[in-house]
């Protein structure tokens, strides 16, 4: 394997901001899209299939609107995004809506209870049973195209309910349940799940972010707040079985209504967690995913009375598209990968290195040798902004962008149109470990990223 030098080729769009004088406004909506019963699960390395639904999996949409400037966020509780979905569902929300397909952010929350409905697994397990049965059974839905329908609908659905809103934003804080999950070896390699417990651990090798970012959207009409986005930085992989469930934010939304009303959204976008897990070793009573959803939620209750109010709301939107080199294999190591796909199965079954050869064939979407990666930026006052990222990316990142963002408050949103695998630093790299074998980038690429998103936040900065 080797690494290429980092390209780049950047397109940014810059939209005329409106008058600070409109009215700022926002709505939001709620869709269902659960898969049918049978169909196979995302999250792990080995074919599951569905059995039931825990609670349905949802898409929210919050749109904002200022003016003639108008954007819309929309959060999934599914895995990922498939790009194709994303590019797709962005299109028709703009030609149907009036929304401009690069002010729509399409997010995933990363659930592991969702529908594996696109990627190499996908592709092998679909290959598969075609060639067992002459058809896939549990694939008699398609749920990629059910996904777009909905994802326009519900982006509609969110504009028409527009109204006039104060804006109050800043940060809760929750630092019971988020962990590194990488840990340091003496051998100076880093490896994940190992635990502090390890005779040849020396430490935890990164941090975690105690922040929940908060903006609390009031209607003038009633002075009631009408929706909450909540972003923070936790892999959202509690729940595990045969059910689809939306696992923790789940229970910040009924934690808001039973405060605030039915009537409240919450919006729950994830924070940069690519090496962030909920695994308490001292107290697992803890890793339940009540028990996880419900501290985060009383955490999420005591900041939003504090929350600093917005006094002069200012939407606007930055983006920028460029290229990243991908990680480069041999045709001969390609052709073992492709083979070694075909061991993939039940539980128990799988190739001698299942990550490894995932990822190499997985990299063989990308038909040159680079991918590409959107950034998007979002203002909404002169101290609130949102950022929107794509692949699991590390919270050293998400870190990163907060700190240097020229606004109070920052919220950085993961898994954002696309999910190209983990974004790990240069010092990850060097330490190896799970993430990195998972990662198609070479090194440098999320340095880039964290580089064109503080650019665009001085930009919206500069420009308010």
């Amino acid at each position: 394997m080797k690494y290429g030098g980092l390209l780049l080729a950047a397109c940014v769009t810059a939209l005329t901001d409106t008058a600070v004088a409109a009215p700022f406004k926002s709505g939001t909506a709620t869709i269902d899209i659960t898969p049918p019963i049978g169909y196979r699960m995302s999250g792990y390395f080995h074919e599951r299939l569905s059995e039931g639904t825990k609670d349905p999996l949802l898409a929210k949409a919050i749109v904002f609107s200022q003016g003639d400037v108008v954007a819309a966020l929309v959060c999934c509780d599914i895995i990922g995004i498939d790009p194709k979905v994303s590019r797709e569902s962005r299109q028709l929300i703009a030609s149907r809506f009036g929304i401009p397909a690069e002010n729509v952010s399409i997010t995933a929350t990363h659930s592991h209870t969702g529908p594996l409905y696109w990627c190499a697994l996908r592709d092998q397990f679909h290959k598969a049973a075609v060639a067992r049965e002459g058809h896939d059974p549990q694939e008699v839905f398609d749920y990629a195209a059910f996904l777009v329908k909905q994802l326009v609908a519900v982006a509609g659905n969110a504009k028409e309910q527009l109204q006039e809103v104060r804006i109050s934003a800043g940060f809760g804080h929750e630092s019971r349940v988020a962990f590194n999950r990488r840990f340091l070896m003496k051998d100076g390699h880093a490896k994940t799940w190992i635990g502090l417990k390890h005779p040849e651990v020396v430490g935890v090798a990164g941090p975690i972010d105690p922040e929940i970012g908060l903006i609390r959207f009031d209607a003038v009409s009633d002075n009631k707040p009408c929706s909450v986005i909540s972003s923070y930085a936790l892999h959202l992989d509690t729940v595990g079985g045969k059910l689809y469930s939306a696992d923790f934010p789940l229970y910040v939304q009924q934690a808001l209504s039973r405060t605030y009303g039915e009537g409240v959204t919450s919006v729950f976008g994830i924070g940069t967690c690519g090496d962030i897990n909920h695994v308490d070793t001292e107290a697992k009573e803890r890793n339940s995913t009540e028990a996880i959803g419900g501290m985060l939620a009383e955490s999420i209750l005591k900041a939003l009375p504090e929350l600093e109010t917005t006094a002069n709301p200012s939407l606007a939107v930055r983006r920028t598209v460029f290229e990243v080199p991908v990680q480069q294999y041999s045709a001969d190591e390609v052709a073992v990968a492709t083979k070694e796909m075909e061991k993939f199965g039940p539980k128990g079954s799988g190739p001698a290195d299942p990550v490894l050869t995932y990822k190499i064939v997985a990299l063989q979407v990308y038909a040159e040798a680079t991918m590409t990666m959107e950034v998007q930026a979002f203002r909404l006052g002169e101290n609130v902004a949102i950022v929107t990222l794509p692949g699991e990316v590390f919270v050293e990142f998400g870190l990163q962008i907060k700190a240097a963002s020229p606004f109070d408050t920052t919220l950085v949103i993961e898994l954002a149109n696309d999910a190209p695998g983990y974004i790990p630093t240069k010092k990850a790299f060097a330490e190896g470990g799970y993430e990195t074998v998972n990662s198609r980038i070479t090194p440098g690429g999320g340095e880039r990223m964290v580089e064109v998103a503080i650019a665009m936040l001085k930009e919206l900065r500069e420009d308010s």
